[in-house]
């Protein structure tokens, strides 16, 4: 049999060997505490729940969505303007996603055509990438390195490669280095886009996750942006939905319409009750967005003050439900310290060189566990050693 050449681009890689070596000790009975994907596991607000079941009791809302339901445009324009003081046409500037993966993973389908250049950040949530190599495109990766807070150095992109840039991503908050960019960074941004015509994703499913007192806005906030762009946005891990497969495309009328009209030949649209589910999130009670912040910003100062204790010095992060950190000094390779850790502790991390080229050296921790689990996973790394050059 043959196959697409475009699949060449995927692997299963160090994914499938840490989740074979994670069955393997699941099935001799030892502990695995995993900290490698980032699957929310604070379960939505009761309204939310009720909503959905509610909606899912109706017979009648088992039929093909086709279209998003005019009340869940509504009040995502709603959502907004109040959250984000952006002004968006429920008509023309939404579009709801099957959870932004997919909206990642289709949207260079509508934009690029094959051999056209894409602007990807290094490193990078995987389908950022993926999605423009599913549909043929070419890759230039813009580096985001930690002597720069990991923000992207616009000016470094060469003057032919911004030419023929059709398309780029951005996210701050990022996934996996957890940095935050200043507001300048998205002036700038704009500016650049302006000049080479390039459309710009920026997807910020991290903006309520947030710590320190620190908050985050939406980039469509700034002048100049629904010129040039789009924003991507999520309820899986604010309102804990991610099951659920519930996001967002915002923003340029044109961008937007082109998503739509590509889902229109791809899907029937989101299940009516996960649409009242979405409705009932950004319309009802928030007082969850902070309890949810609050959660993730205790576990990460268990995880990072553990590890730190341990020596295995570790920089808090601002944002997100992740830690970015370089990996212990005596290792060489993100994929072997997160293979040993696996091994040696049942504690499972993400080698940082799965996220592109400038992620090796580092791995990510995913904040996904209890309170309890997170000071398990750190008395079962001290008790291994790993973290002792010596050992």
């Amino acid at each position: 049999m043959e196959f697409a050449k475009r699949m060449n681009h995927f692997s299963e890689g160090i994914f499938t060997r840490l989740l074979e070596i994670k069955r393997e000790r699941l099935e001799k009975g030892q502990a695995v505490i995993d900290l490698s994907v980032g699957t929310p596991n604070i379960p939505p607000a009761p309204h939310i729940i009720t909503a959905l079941c509610e909606a899912a009791a109706d017979p009648q809302n088992y039929i093909y969505a086709v279209n998003d339901q005019s009340e869940l445009l509504q009040a995502a324009s709603t959502w907004y303007k109040q959250r984000y003081n952006v002004e968006l046409d429920p008509k023309t500037q939404i579009c709801s996603l099957l959870g932004s993966q997919e909206g990642l993973a289709h949207i260079s389908l509508s934009i690029v055509d094959e051999g056209d250049l894409v602007l990807v950040p290094d490193p990078c949530y995987p389908v950022f990438a993926d999605g423009p190599l599913l549909a043929g495109a070419e890759l230039y990766y813009m580096p985001q390195q930690e002597e720069h807070g990991y923000v992207i150095q616009l000016e470094d992109i060469p003057a032919d490669i911004a030419a023929r840039a059709k398309f780029m991503l951005v996210s701050y908050p990022n996934n996996p280095t957890t940095a935050m960019a200043p507001e300048q960074f998205y002036v700038d941004l704009i500016a650049f886009a302006k000049k080479h015509n390039i459309i710009v994703l920026h997807d910020n499913a991290y903006s309520e996750l947030v710590f320190d007192g620190k908050t985050c806005g939406s980039f469509l906030s700034l002048p100049g942006a629904m010129d040039v762009g789009i924003e991507f946005n999520s309820l899986s891990k604010t309102y804990g939905l991610a099951g659920a497969r519930i996001g967002f495309c915002v923003g340029n009328a044109s961008v937007v319409s082109v998503l739509k009209k590509l889902k229109s030949n791809m899907d029937y649209g989101m299940f009516l009750p996960i649409q009242r589910a979405a409705i009932a999130a950004i319309t009802g009670d928030q007082s969850q967005v902070e309890q949810v912040r609050a959660i993730y910003e205790e576990r990460r100062d268990i995880l990072c003050d553990g590890f730190s204790r341990l020596g295995w010095h570790i920089t808090k992060p601002e944002a997100t439900m992740f830690v970015w950190t370089r990996i212990p000094a005596h290792y060489k390779s993100s994929e072997q310290f997160a293979t040993d850790l696996v091994n040696q502790t049942g504690v499972i991390v993400t080698p940082g060189s799965a996220f592109g080229p400038s992620g090796e050296g580092y791995v990510r921790l995913a904040l996904v566990q209890s309170q309890e689990q997170l000071e398990q996973a750190l008395q079962y790394v001290e008790a291994s050693g790993i973290l002792n050059p010596n050992n």
